[in-house]
């Protein structure tokens, strides 16, 4: 099982925004010394606290200080660029870091930034399909372009003023071919986005705040959408996100990760509680979906979301999460603000070189014996 990295990231309002984004560089930059997989990052243009605007452009920044972790957005919010700008951009950074690139991608969910956007009238999930199938096309051809896809309202043409000898009206590819790695986050349960990234290849990355007895409904669609495009489902291809602390000694786990005050672990689900409120998506956080409002509190939340303990407890946690949702190739762990550098830093440290070798070798024994 790979260990990869995703942060939305999440700070208190009122940090400076300089030393947060220098503070989301160090966690990735740690996470790659300690051979991490990937680092996903995600983008709001409106949200003080969730301050990366544009993933991409951060994650350029860490191209030069960073050696074999692939830089993944978490996600391109496709509803709110024009495809051929984000076809552009996404291809030259594959060139800048030479293949350590994935395309995570999103129609964008924040409504302010729909609003400020002009969108919060349009069908975001539609605009975020249109995006997608230009993207792919501009990738697959190569010029003179029309692309005038069916119901489609981005038409992209280079006919007036295209000059080949010049290299003018040329559109460019990615380094790795035929394209990156697409990953989409899946935040419902029973996602039908699941059954259509498996009919177009697409990877599942499932969201840390969705209660782990619904992860098993994304694999299940991923698989039949594979299945229906002909193709058998690669438990390699499925992540799996979680909020997870690790720490030296128990009481310290369990302070930082879950009940002190100040911890980063309690505000990030009460930042998480509140947005799902707002935009009536408290289902993420419910064990059935008749489950009444009221329960859903933040230590029912917290109860059902995050992992923390000592390496032997989170061991344990991870393998029966694993026994719950049956095989998955990535644990991916979930950043955090960091209230105390040297905890945050030694919970990553922890869960790189000590959790995950023993729950491997656990996997690998397990594997053998059947």
């Amino acid at each position: 099982m790979r260990l990869g990295y995703f942060t939305m990231p999440v700070h208190p309002l009122g940090r400076d925004w300089s030393q947060t984004l220098r503070e989301d560089r160090e966690a990735i930059i740690l996470a790659d010394r300690l051979g991490y997989h990937d680092a996903f990052v995600g983008e709001h243009l409106t949200d003080a606290c969730e301050n990366v605007t544009n993933s991409m452009l951060f994650l350029a920044t860490l191209i030069g200080d960073t050696k074999t972790i692939k830089l993944a957005t978490g996600t391109t919010n496709l509803s709110q660029i024009h495809p051929v700008v984000i076809a552009q951009n996404a291809a030259m950074f594959d060139h800048l870091a030479q293949g350590r690139f994935i395309f995570g991608i999103s129609p964008g969910a924040l409504a302010s930034d729909a609003e400020v956007l002009g969108l919060l009238d349009e069908d975001r999930n539609k605009m975020f399909a249109e995006a997608i199938d230009v993207i792919l096309e501009i990738w697959s051809r190569e010029p003179p372009y029309d692309i005038d896809l069916p119901n489609n309202r981005f038409k992209v043409a280079v006919n007036k003023h295209a000059s080949y000898a010049l290299g003018t009206g040329i559109l460019g590819k990615p380094f790795q071919r035929p394209r990156p790695e697409i990953v989409g986050t899946v935040v419902a349960p029973f996602s039908p986005g699941c059954v259509l990234m498996g009919k177009r290849d697409f990877h599942p990355l499932s969201a840390n705040f969705l209660l782990a007895k619904h992860l098993k409904s994304h694999w299940t669609n991923f698989a039949k959408g594979k299945a229906e495009a002909g193709q058998k489902a690669d438990v390699k291809d499925w992540r799996v996100a979680r909020t997870i602390f690790v720490a030296d000694d128990e009481a310290t786990a369990r302070s930082y990760g879950r009940t002190n005050a100040n911890s980063p672990y309690r505000f990030y689900f009460e930042q998480m509680l509140a947005k799902m409120k707002r935009s009536n998506r408290l289902y993420v956080f419910k064990s059935h979906k008749e489950q009444p409002d009221e329960e859903i509190t933040l230590d029912f939340v917290m109860d059902h979301c995050v992992i923390n303990g000592t390496v032997n407890k989170v061991v344990d946690s991870i393998l029966a999460l694993r026994e719950e949702t049956g095989d998955f190739g990535e644990l991916v762990y979930a950043g955090m603000d960091f209230v105390d550098s040297e905890l945050a830093k030694r919970s990553m440290t922890l869960l790189a070189e000590q959790v995950m070798p023993r729950v491997n070798e656990a996997i690998g024994k397990s594997v053998a014996a059947e």
